[in-house]
């Protein structure tokens, strides 16, 4: 069991963990595990690799434009792969599948737009015969720490313009999907991309994760996960550069204004895709009081037609959560709520892994279901009476990821969008609407730094000026 790259081979790991289908608890494969010297070989040989590299970006864009063929060419087994790893529906699968070749496109052309810019040295009193530009130039090893809830995706978010940039790369990906991170990493070797410059381990990621961060010749980390975690990374890489998508509390405004017939399917789509484990899920529905009365039962009703089950089902459309313990939690938070004055207007049921889709209203601000990232198809509809309290409600959190806001009124658009403090703001779309070409980031406690290849590629390089007097 070959799992590990480390040295531009692969190797076997010191132990194997066995992996099961997130619905009914099969096993299907097995997570080779990285040692302490493992983890360490693979770090020196990406260092390796990439002072070895001869890359031109021409080449770097070749590259990554064929794995794009052959990722879209083996779209069937890895839907299955993410259908046991991560309990993707059809849909789900389908969908992460074909973003990945989009953002494999994406990288590979900006491999070849990366340069630098000129500087105006004229602009100074008394400069004559004087130029300057800067050139962008690879930062070394970029360390990609990912999460389970988009296993190839989001990997290749981190790892594509890391590439395209002219780096290597170490990927720890979750010990929940390892999987399709090996066949990622099978399918950049197999496009032509020279197997020094990747790295692969799995283990636990309390105890690799630490290991990584301390080593001094990782000179980026790109992580997504939780805040917590995080911050214990950003206090590790000290004066290193890194790029942290953290936590969050979604929120999306409906106006009493808005297209409802628009709203309605965006709104429960973003809430409960991937089984709602996505950081932009809606969790904090904000109504207009105005039309909350038309609105919500319709809400309820289209919430209701949403089969909830067998990933493998292809009429189901929410699958199971990652693990029965997640599942679990998010049913306590639930029934917390409830006994505690919320109402439940449908859902709140847990069979195993899967959360039938839920929907509270009657809530709290203590309430976990609202104070807290619960990661589950769970939505909370809160209505308001005017824009300012909305804005000023969906302000008040730690987190500031994305917000979806739904109204006709171009004003209220742009007024809302410049007092909402998130890093991205969605008019007439819900708060997970995403397009793999666009900046994507946060602020606060949601993190720092963009995703999205044109914008990755510039914070994983550096920018060294050069002059010349003539």
């Amino acid at each position: 069991m070959k799992q590990l790259l480390i040295g531009g081979q692969w190797v076997a790991g010191v132990s194997s963990q066995p992996l099961r289908d997130k619905y009914d608890g099969q096993v299907y494969g097995e997570m080779a595990v990285a040692s302490p010297e493992q983890v360490t070989a693979a770090v020196a040989g990406a260092v390796a690799g990439q002072q070895q590299s001869t890359l031109t970006p021409y080449q770097r864009y070749k590259i990554l434009l064929a794995a794009a063929r052959i990722v879209e060419s083996r779209l069937e087994p890895l839907i299955e792969l993410m259908r046991h790893e991560a309990g993707f529906t059809r849909a789900d699968g389908d969908n992460e599948v074909r973003r990945c070749v989009q953002t494999l496109e994406l990288c590979a052309e900006e491999a070849k737009r990366l340069n630098g810019e000129m500087v105006p040295m004229q602009a100074a009193d008394g400069v004559k015969n004087r130029v300057g530009f800067t050139m962008r130039s690879p930062r070394g090893v970029v360390c990609v720490i990912t999460p389970f809830n988009s296993p190839l995706n989001v990997l290749m978010h981190k790892v594509g313009p890391a590439l395209a940039g002219g780096n290597a790369v170490v990927i720890k990906p979750s010990e929940f999907t390892p999987l399709t991170a090996v066949e990622l990493c099978k399918i950049l070797i197999e496009a032509g991309l020279p197997p020094t410059l990747l790295a692969l381990v799995h283990g636990d990621g309390a105890v690799v994760g630490p290991q990584l961060c301390a080593d001094q010749r990782i000179a980026f980390y790109a992580f997504t996960g939780s805040t917590r975690v995080g911050r214990e990374i950003q206090r590790a890489a000290g004066l290193r550069r890194t790029q942290m998508e953290l936590g969050s509390i979604a929120s999306t405004i409906v106006c009493h204004d808005a297209d409802q017939a628009l709203a309605i399917p965006k709104i429960l789509n973003a809430g409960f895709r991937k089984a709602g484990q996505v950081c932009t899920s809606v969790q904090r529905l904000y109504v207009d009081r105005r039309i909350a009365g038309e609105f919500v039962p319709k809400l309820v009703a289209a919430a209701q037609k949403m089969k909830a089950g067998d990933p493998a089902d292809a009429a189901t459309i929410i699958g199971p959560m990652i693990s029965e313990h997640h599942a679990k939690r998010a049913q306590s938070w639930v029934d917390e709520a409830v006994a505690a004055g919320a109402r439940l207007l449908t859902g709140g049921q847990r069979v195993g892994n899967v959360i039938q889709p839920t929907i509270l209203t009657g809530v709290k601000p203590e309430m976990k279901v609202v104070c807290e990232e619960i990661f589950a198809p769970v939505m909370s509809v809160i209505e308001f009476d005017g824009i300012d309290e909305a804005v000023a409600q969906a302000n008040a959190q730690p987190f500031g990821l994305s917000v979806g806001l739904f109204t006709a009124d171009l004003h209220t658009a742009f007024t809302a969008a410049k007092a909402l403090r998130f890093g991205g703001v969605h008019v007439n779309e819900a708060s997970s609407a995403r397009v793999d070409a666009m900046p994507f980031g946060g602020v606060k406690d949601s993190g720092f730094g963009w995703e999205g290849p044109a914008y990755a590629i510039r914070e994983m390089t550096e920018e060294r000026l050069m002059t010349i007097s003539y």
